[in-house]
């Protein structure tokens, strides 16, 4: 485990699991308010988030790996393996070597003791489940699953099935219902109580409407694991810029306000679900705003 990166929070040891790196969208795509001359300015560094051609946006895909008080704690688990996805083709039938990168952390599926989900979507917990036998099954078959009840009842209710949802509801069907039929499901509502000793579920909806961002406190210190309230780290100096594949862009930019706020009031440590590099860092405050820094 020498080459693995962890990252120190109080008595805690975080590791990014990867899952795949796409690099699909330009920049504009990805936050429609995006303008080259300003980013720029409040982010000289923008060619490190960027692929080698400097003209896509590199969006990472990844879980973290949480060792605390003696448990294996997964943070979302991507986007999974051989799942149909015929309306999102950048997680059709992948074949991605996420469960290796796991157990090379020396961490088998069957040592994982909690399974956290900031929200549900195709990229966030395809690895809740695999193929076995021609059946989903749990991946992490001794760990509870904790998410939103709300979140949940959401991607159920027909009402919601919508072309902007259907990936979703496919998700839910492949890779959620298997672990609540498995009875290993802990569903919750988001009011920021600690749900296991050290960690707890904040609402930051927008992305999705009940997405939760996670909190971990050990020691003196504090992580934040953000979701999707961010996509890109300019979002830490323009929150107003939305993401495409935000629901309610509106909200969003509280929820993103919140997180950054939290952040700098509590000296937290970053771990994002889709900057690119380390994906983890600190918010940087400056006379002139924020900006964001690499671990």
């Amino acid at each position: 485990m020498n080459d693995l990166q962890w990252y120190a929070v109080g008595d805690a040891r975080i590791l990014k699991i990867q899952d795949l790196t796409l690099a699909a969208l330009t920049p504009e795509q990805l936050l429609p308010d995006w303008d080259d001359a300003t980013a720029l300015q409040v982010y000289p560094d923008l060619s490190e988030t960027l692929d080698a051609s400097e003209t896509k946006a590199l969006l990472s895909v990844h879980s973290w790996l949480i060792k605390d008080r003696g448990r294996n704690i997964l943070v979302d688990t991507g986007a999974g393996n051989s799942k149909a996805r015929p309306a999102a083709l950048y997680f059709d039938h992948l074949q991605t070597v996420w469960l290796e990168n796991l157990m090379r952390a020396g961490v088998r599926p069957e040592d994982i003791d909690f399974v956290l989900l900031t929200h549900l979507h195709v990229d966030h917990v395809g690895w809740n489940t695999r193929l076995q036998n021609g059946i989903w099954v749990p991946t992490f078959p001794n760990a509870r699953y904790v998410f939103s009840r709300a979140e949940y009842d959401f991607f159920s209710n027909p009402a919601h099935d919508s072309a902007r949802n259907k990936t979703s509801f496919m998700t839910r069907i492949d890779s959620v219902d298997p672990i609540i039929s498995a009875d290993l499901a802990d569903q919750i509502d988001l009011d920021g109580s600690e749900v296991l000793e050290g960690i707890s579920f904040h609402p930051t909806p927008g992305h999705t409407p009940h997405h939760a961002s996670l909190v971990l406190k050990s020691g003196m210190e504090r992580a934040l694991f953000t979701g999707d309230v961010m996509h890109h780290p300019i979002q830490v100096c323009i929150p107003e810029w939305s993401a495409v594949f935000d629901a309610d862009p509106q909200i969003a930019i509280i929820s993103r306000k919140w997180a950054l706020n939290y952040a700098v009031e509590h000296n937290a440590a970053l771990f994002t679900s889709h900057f690119p590099m380390t994906a983890a860092g600190k918010v940087m405050t400056y006379d002139q705003g924020r900006g964001w820094s690499f671990f």
